[in-house]
């Protein structure tokens, strides 16, 4: 019928191999196991792509992602206590994973949007979200606990890797807005997951989305090395940045521990994705020092020579040593950032206080947007229930009195 069929098989791999000739033209040799500039000793390295991004940051920049690594792990000191206190029914700590949350948040622009999972509490911090509102689903008081609107940083998500498909369908919206409004502003997506959700077949059936439609999206693994208590051993034989090879787009391994080579690698993914190029996978190399969660104890699984081994390579006392040593920051500063820190933290308790627990009625009226006949029916059998505790506890109270009052009378 003289109908051109399109072939059935690699059509277009000769797109697909010049991107990726080109994302390797830029990245370098995919074997090479990592990019690191600052050094644990708080020496600043080279990199022939990514020295040039650390070069924008000036000595107010550096500075900022000082202080927002010290003020976020004293949030996350103090929301642990909150927890042991019985102010919160669990806890997600993020000590030792501050760099690379600040160094990618920071490396953010306004108009991106975040899709965290539950431990991005540095990535909040970088998109304005008020510490104190991100404790409410932790304590159980609020679905969220902020409206993502107001800051482009989604809702956490619990269910492990349930929000990259979200990420990936997003990035795709807004690939279309840009094409009907091709001189508006440019926004990527970022979507944040672990090590351990790597595993899951939503995080491969997003990354097969996102390079179909060549979504402008930067998967952002941080690789925290422990899923609860399964090493990353089990999880792959190979470097997790390489799996993005299958996807075709780039995948890069970052020292995780090193915010100003995770803000540059960032960087660099963002405008690549902004300028539809295509998605990038980044595999942030660092360690949970701490326990998965506030029920969870890692001496069951792991060594402690193994945690110490990772302390020496702390974030925050690497970004220190390079700041004193360059005479970029002196004692009053970083006296300055432990009071605002201990500020901050006085802030989050008197508010994580003083919060109401609210009417659990309030959670039938907010099940379906009309009133519903089952759960009206639901809503009289629980008030029914409650009220059979106030009439044991108006029993008791009458018993003690009568008690009291037959004992008075005995005395006498």
């Amino acid at each position: 019928m003289g109908t051109q069929l399109p072939s059935t098989e690699f059509d277009g791999t000769d797109t697909d191999d010049r991107r990726e000739a080109q994302a390797e033209a830029v990245l370098g040799d995919p074997d090479v196991p990592m990019v690191q500039l600052l050094r644990p000793d708080g020496t600043l390295g080279t990199d022939p792509v990514f020295s040039e991004y650390a070069a924008r940051l000036d000595a107010g920049k550096l500075k900022g992602f000082y202080a927002d690594m010290a003020k976020i792990r004293r949030f996350d000191v103090e929301a642990t206590a909150l927890q042991r206190q019985g102010q919160l029914a669990l806890w997600v700590p993020l000590t030792g994973q501050e760099a690379a949350q600040i160094g990618s948040g920071r490396a953010s622009q306004p108009q991106d949007y975040i899709f965290p999972t539950y431990r991005e509490h540095g990535v909040a911090l970088t998109r304005n979200v008020d510490l104190a509102e991100l404790l409410c689903q932790f304590r159980g008081v609020s679905n969220g606990g902020w409206n993502p609107k107001d800051t482009n940083f989604h809702l956490y998500t619990l269910v492990l890797a349930a929000q990259t498909p979200h990420a990936v369908g997003y990035a795709m919206g807004v690939q279309r807005e840009q094409k009907l409004n091709p001189t508006g502003e440019k926004a990527a997506v970022m979507v944040y997951f672990g090590d351990g959700a790597s595993s899951e077949g939503d995080v491969h059936e997003s990354m097969v989305f996102a390079s179909s439609f060549n979504a402008p999206v930067v998967f952002f693994c941080q690789n925290n090395h422990w899923a609860i208590s399964v090493p990353t051993t089990v999880q792959t034989r190979i470097p997790l940045s390489n799996r993005a090879k299958g996807y075709g787009f780039p995948g890069i391994r970052v020292d995780g521990n090193d915010v100003i080579a995770v803000h540059a690698v960032t960087e660099w993914a963002l405008d690549r994705a902004r300028r539809g190029e295509s998605p990038v996978l980044i595999e942030a190399f660092t360690y949970r020092v701490g326990a998965h969660t506030t029920a969870d104890d890692p001496t069951k699984y792991r060594g402690s020579e193994e945690e110490a081994q990772w302390r020496a390579k702390d974030p925050l006392e690497r970004l220190e040593k390079y700041l004193r040593a360059e005479g970029l920051a002196d004692d009053a500063f970083f006296e300055q950032v432990k009071a605002d820190g201990d500020e901050l933290a006085a802030y989050v308790r008197k508010t994580t206080h003083d919060l109401e627990t609210p009417d659990i009625r309030q959670a039938f009226a907010n099940t379906y947007a009309e009133a519903h006949p089952l759960v009206a029916e639901e809503l009289a059998w629980f008030e029914d229930y409650s009220a059979g505790f106030a009439d044991e506890a108006a029993d008791a109270e009458d018993s003690g009195t009568q008690g009291t009052a037959t004992d008075g009378a005995a005395s006498r």
